[in-house]
């Protein structure tokens, strides 16, 4: 038996601890992954274990090409767990926030389950390197990590412009406190307006409490509801006063690799804040 920084191995499986910090014994090289996060799906193709994923949920939209016959396992929040069953895999992949605890957890008396626990950028980079280690390309995954590094280091500061990010209508929810989403606004020099005050992390908002909240801007994601332009009126009758934005929630909210095209994006996005 020998002993590496990611756990024991014994024999050909080894234990490892989770970003959930549950210890987990798992294939010491996956062959049939189901993958229930799309951020996590992406990343495994860009890791080069994209042949290697057996299933995932209809969420999971990168690469389009490699997914476009995948068996799907139902939502990221509505698992059909006979079809993972169907899948026979030695490796499930999940994330604490958008997967059911008590879906997973019956997951894991069947299957090896990896949950990653994702709100900042630094967890977001130790989940890169933990899942390029559970499936055998650590350099791929470190050579990420460093771009994405890279990226993130040089973005421009927005100015300390206070923001709304919301990501649902009727009722009108938004970003707050301890999420993924206000740790990459506060990166780039926002003021997420919804981190204050001892909200929950993904508060319902009123009309009454978006205008008491006062914003220079609103964003507007594109995901989980999906805002177009259509409902850009809507929200400056409501606030005159503040700049509405639609904003590509996958550079906010997916945080596999795609936070390398994600850092891009922020970037542009503060520079144009800044300068208003």
């Amino acid at each position: 038996m020998t002993i590496s920084a990611a756990g024991a191995l014994v024999g050909a499986r080894r234990r490892v601890r989770d970003q959930m910090g549950r210890e987990v014994e798992v294939p010491a090289r996956p062959q049939r992954i189901v993958s229930l996060v799309p951020s996590q799906t992406e990343l495994l193709f860009d890791l080069g274990a994209g042949d290697r994923v057996v299933g995932v949920t209809r969420f999971c939209v990168h690469p389009a090409d490699a997914l476009a016959n995948m068996p799907r396992v139902g939502g990221t929040k509505q698992l059909h767990e006979e079809r993972i069953d169907a899948l026979a895999p030695d490796l499930v992949i999940g994330n604490k926030e958008e997967n059911e605890r008590a879906q997973v957890e019956a997951l894991a008396r069947r299957y090896p389950v990896w949950l990653s626990d994702v709100q900042t950028l630094e967890d977001a980079l130790e989940m890169i390197g933990a899942v390029g280690d559970l499936v055998g390309a650590s350099e791929r995954a470190l050579a990420l990590r460093r771009e994405i590094e890279t990226g993130f280091a040089s973005l421009p500061d927005a100015g300390g412009r206070r923001v709304v990010y919301l990501i649902w209508r009727r009722p009108w929810m938004g970003a707050g406190a301890s999420t993924f989403i206000d740790d990459l606004l506060r990166r780039c020099g926002f003021t997420n307006v919804l981190a204050d005050g001892g909200l929950e992390r993904y508060p319902e908002l009123t009309d009454e409490a978006l205008r008491a909240a006062a914003p220079d801007l609103v964003f507007l994601s594109s995901e989980p509801f999906p805002f177009a332009e259509k409902h850009v009126p809507e929200l400056a009758e409501l606030l005159p006063e503040a700049e509405i934005r639609l904003v590509d929630g996958e550079a906010f909210s997916w945080f596999g690799s795609r936070l390398v095209t994600a850092a891009r994006t922020l970037a542009a996005l503060a520079l144009s804040a800044a300068t208003r």
